[in-house]
């Protein structure tokens, strides 16, 4: 079958690579425009047209698909049976939709209706949700509210970061995809309940940050979920710093210990006082402008003490 890829982030290379596996023609990769990182704000390219590179696919990078003609007119000429669509990261505009075939085909990560949206893997982990899933679904005018013509539930371990059940969830996406496109004859389709439908908005930066004076289960979700993107952090002496890795403790802080207040030290890391009679033990960090380290090597060469506050 002809197809063209929509994807940019790693977490669509599996689908991209089971296409092409399965027999599939890649006719045509669009992804995103490279991307400014690091200090010194290099141009990257997206995983996706790294990739395409590799297998000498042609690609295309609009920086604002639904308002490029040129865009339209080279995924038109490349004349696919059916569009696929993984992480993207734009809204296809209806023009892209209906053309083929077969329309257009999206890999979510998530149980539709839940988690509409752009970050449905960081949402369910900062809720603490015991189980997701993948679905795959035909595009339609509105935001993820396609037919449902397949979908897969997984458990959430109870310390998995989004990162790791992201990767998860796209290996098993990539299967669905393939397993889905072997029977489009014949599938069935199903429409989503709006009435159970919940939001999967964009992360923002600044949710990153760490507010000790909430549950230590809170922030342990939150550093699960945010940690490696885009980032959990809190104040030291007046300058940032990254919280990699940490767990909530079994055992509380004194009584009369304020949020944010290191109650001990030791080789385990840093125990925290944080909200609702709990504590929080960040175990693996970065300070700002330097590379990651143990809690307790920081704690050393920064010479803190119980009684020092964070945030």
């Amino acid at each position: 079958m002809k197809t063209v890829f929509f994807g940019s982030p790693p977490a669509a290379l599996p689908s991209l690579g089971a296409l092409i596996d399965a027999g599939h023609t890649v006719e045509l990769v669009v992804t995103q425009p490279d991307k400014p990182a690091g200090r010194g704000r290099r141009l990257v390219p997206s995983a996706v047209k790294t990739f395409a590179g590799e297998r000498g696919l042609p690609v295309i990078e609009p920086v604002r698909i639904r308002t490029d003609p040129e865009a339209l007119e080279r995924i038109r000429a490349a004349g696919p049976d059916v569009n696929i669509v993984v992480a993207y990261g734009q809204i296809l505009p209806r023009d892209i939709h209906y053309f083929p075939r077969f329309h257009s085909l999206n890999v979510h990560f998530s149980l539709l209706p839940k988690y509409r949206g752009a970050a449905p893997v960081q949402r369910a982990v900062l809720n603490g949700d015991t189980e997701t899933g993948v679905t795959v679904i035909e595009l339609d005018d509105r935001m993820d509210e396609g037919d449902i013509l397949a979908c897969e539930k997984v458990d959430v371990g109870p310390r998995e970061t989004a990162l790791v059940l992201e990767t998860r969830l796209a290996t098993l996406g990539a299967r669905l995809l393939v397993e889905t496109l072997g029977r489009i004859d014949t599938v069935s389709r199903v429409k989503q309940d709006g009435a159970c439908a919940t939001l999967a908005p964009k992360v923002r930066k600044e949710e990153g940050r760490i507010d000790w004076a909430e549950p230590a289960r809170t922030v342990e979700r939150k550093v699960l979920a945010l940690g490696d993107r885009p980032g959990t952090y809190t104040i030291s002496r007046g300058k940032r710093m990254n919280v990699l890795r940490g767990r909530a403790l079994e055992a509380g802080p004194p009584a009369a210990a304020a949020p944010g207040r290191i109650v001990a030290l030791g080789k385990a890391g840093l125990a925290v006082a944080c909200g609702a009679g709990t504590s929080y033990l960040v175990e693996e960090l970065q300070p700002e402008g330097k590379g990651p380290m143990s809690a307790y090597a920081f704690s050393l060469g920064a010479r803190l003490n119980p009684g020092d506050s964070l945030g």
